[in-house]
């Protein structure tokens, strides 16, 4: 009886005895764990952004391709509520902002408005901009680009200027 409980004894105090390396052991395996999970995560990024890329190469193939993108400089003379914009006499989209996505804007975003595929020739870009002008009121212009589309990628800037000279907005449309 005495060596039954003294083999009980020394059972329970080699398992105490284990329980802190197990510990140990345990958590070098869970760092190792998470630093794995952690690098198959990047990798996913990585090829997430990598099939972004080509979906967009395959979907608008640059000899097709027109993008329109939108930067204020304004905050005085006129204050955007929103835009719709015209491609050959179909609106292509339209946007209504919000005060977070303006102050975006006015702290020197630029907002892409439209990617699409077009043929070549010319064509008919319209910008309907409203919102408050000066003295507060409503306020809707709207300003029109003839472009040609050759072979290459078209980007085009609707820029919003504050014209101080004439204490009004001017709507301006660069090519890049």
């Amino acid at each position: 009886m005495c060596v039954s409980i003294a083999l009980r004894l020394f059972s329970i105090t080699l398992v105490l005895c284990l329980i802190p390396g197990a510990r140990h052991l345990q958590a070098e395996e869970t760092r190792s764990l998470n630093q794995e999970v952690q690098s198959i995560k990047q990798q996913v990024l990585e090829l997430n952004r990598d099939l972004f890329i080509l979906e967009e190469e395959l979907l608008f193939p640059s000899n097709t391709r027109l993008s329109v993108f939108l930067s204020l400089d304004v905050g005085e003379f006129f204050t955007l509520d929103a835009v719709k914009l015209s491609l050959d006499g179909s609106v292509v989209t339209h946007y209504l902002y919000t005060e977070r996505q303006l102050s975006a804007l006015q702290r020197g975003g630029v907002q892409r408005l439209y990617m699409g595929n077009i043929k070549s020739g010319e064509h008919e870009i319209v910008a309907v901009f409203t919102g408050k002008g000066p003295r507060g009121r409503d306020y809707r212009r709207a300003t029109q680009l003839q472009i040609e589309k050759t072979s290459g990628a078209k980007n085009l800037e609707l820029k919003i200027i504050d014209s101080t000279a004439t204490q009004q907005p001017e709507f301006v449309v660069v090519e890049w």
